[in-house]
């Protein structure tokens, strides 16, 4: 498979059934449950052109989903400009390695140049050595900053 047999925009409407499959399947990956009223939500927000929780999705030439990103966008104490966080990125076992992640970076990348945000950034798992080595292909490696998370119950 080579980089044009596949699209990437924003979600429409037709893209739910292959973003909730790709959805579940990104889920089992990290062994995380969500509520299923969540997952409505988001998907909601996503096609939501006021919501702060942005989307792309990448079709093969049939139209089918094969991956999404989910971008939030939130005001920052560093710049008037927003920032991007890269939430999730997923693409489905059967399209790895055939250039889509590397694709919707790039978009999310010019994306970020277009709407002029300030920063666009992300985490992975230590261990998660093929994303690593793209991520480290596209930006040069991470940076100095290390992630702490409080998980709270609620």
């Amino acid at each position: 498979m080579a980089v044009a047999d596949f699209t990437i925009s924003p979600p429409s409407p037709q893209d739910e059934e292959g973003w909730r499959r790709n959805w579940a399947a990104y889920r089992t990956r990290y062994d995380v449950i969500v509520e299923p009223l969540t997952t409505d939500v988001i998907w909601a927000r996503l096609l939501d052109p006021a919501s702060s929780l942005r989307g792309l999705i990448a079709r093969d030439e049939q139209g089918n989903g094969i991956g999404f990103c989910h971008l939030v966008l939130h005001d920052n104490a560093w710049s008037l400009r927003p920032f991007c966080n890269l939430s999730d990125m997923f693409v489905a076992a059967s399209h790895r390695r055939h250039g889509v992640a590397r694709a919707m970076l790039k978009r999310i990348i010019a994306l970020a140049e277009e709407n002029r945000w300030a920063r666009v950034y992300w985490t992975t798992g230590k261990g998660n050595e093929p994303a690593r080595a793209l991520y480290d292909s596209v930006v040069g490696g991470p940076d100095q900053m290390l992630q702490y998370t409080v998980r709270l119950k609620h």
